[in-house]
């Protein structure tokens, strides 16, 4: 019996809906919920913590690993992320494939609860300030990536988390301020909410690529004519 309730963690884990670093319901919760007795559910936690998949901080509770490591922020491909611009591109092409399928698949997949959750991200995207909404226009799209249920792709992403941050915060330092630019980026957003809300999977697939497509092309096009982009903005510990 404990072995079927960590099977059932591990699936929540799996489909996004257990998040790395999300603490996992107390044991009474999840007894209650999953019809079991505290003591299996103990045993269940007890063979995931043993395992590594959860990690237990006493009189905290138990929370979710990362299943895919995170970049170090010191590590050398952080570094190389900060101190070459084509690292900046090369990230933007696998966003634009990745966050493109995820789009297709939120619009399918998406359940009462992950509508809700980016329509909230969307709408506390829209009233930020668009200069200083970076972490808001992220979590947006992160919104999306959870409710696509392809558990390698939520977590392939998710381990890519520190570095897609730093991509849109270049994105905001230097185009939000461009009115040319800023309109074509809402109207991109626009465009991938309203697709996946009303599971339009191919639409949004083709706004979230264009969308991608657009901010590279753009801040290719400034750093050419400026020759550089702002990229302090992204990182206190930037060495530019």
């Amino acid at each position: 019996m404990s072995r079927a309730v960590a099977h059932r963690l591990e699936q929540l884990i799996l489909d996004g809906s257990l998040a790395p670093e999300q603490m996992i319901p107390s044991e009474r919760q999840l007894a209650s919920r999953l019809g079991v007795s505290r003591a299996i559910v103990r045993e269940a936690l007890h063979e995931l913590q043993g395992r590594g998949v959860i990690r237990t901080q006493h009189g905290k509770g138990s929370f979710v690993s990362h299943m895919v490591p995170e970049p170090s922020d010191n590590g050398p491909l952080m570094q190389m992320f900060l101190e070459h611009s084509r690292t900046l591109y090369d990230l933007f092409e696998v966003r634009q494939e990745l966050e493109g399928k995820a789009a297709y698949l939120a619009a399918e997949r998406a359940t009462e609860q992950d509508q809700y959750q980016i329509t909230k991200a969307f709408e506390a995207m829209e009233r930020a300030d668009p200069l200083t909404n970076a972490e808001l226009d992220h979590a947006f799209h992160r919104a999306i990536v959870n409710a696509c249920h392809n558990p390698v792709l939520v977590h392939v992403l998710n381990s890519l988390k520190d570095l897609m941050l730093n991509s849109v915060q270049a994105s905001v330092a230097n185009l939000s301020h461009r009115d040319e630019f800023k309109r074509q980026m809402d109207k991109h957003h626009r465009q991938i909410y309203h697709s996946v809300i009303s599971r339009q999977a191919k639409w949004a697939q083709k706004a979230a690529m264009a969308h991608v497509a657009h901010v590279s092309d753009a801040l290719r096009t400034i750093e050419q004519k400026e020759h550089g982009l702002i990229r302090s903005s992204i990182a206190p510990h930037s060495l530019r």
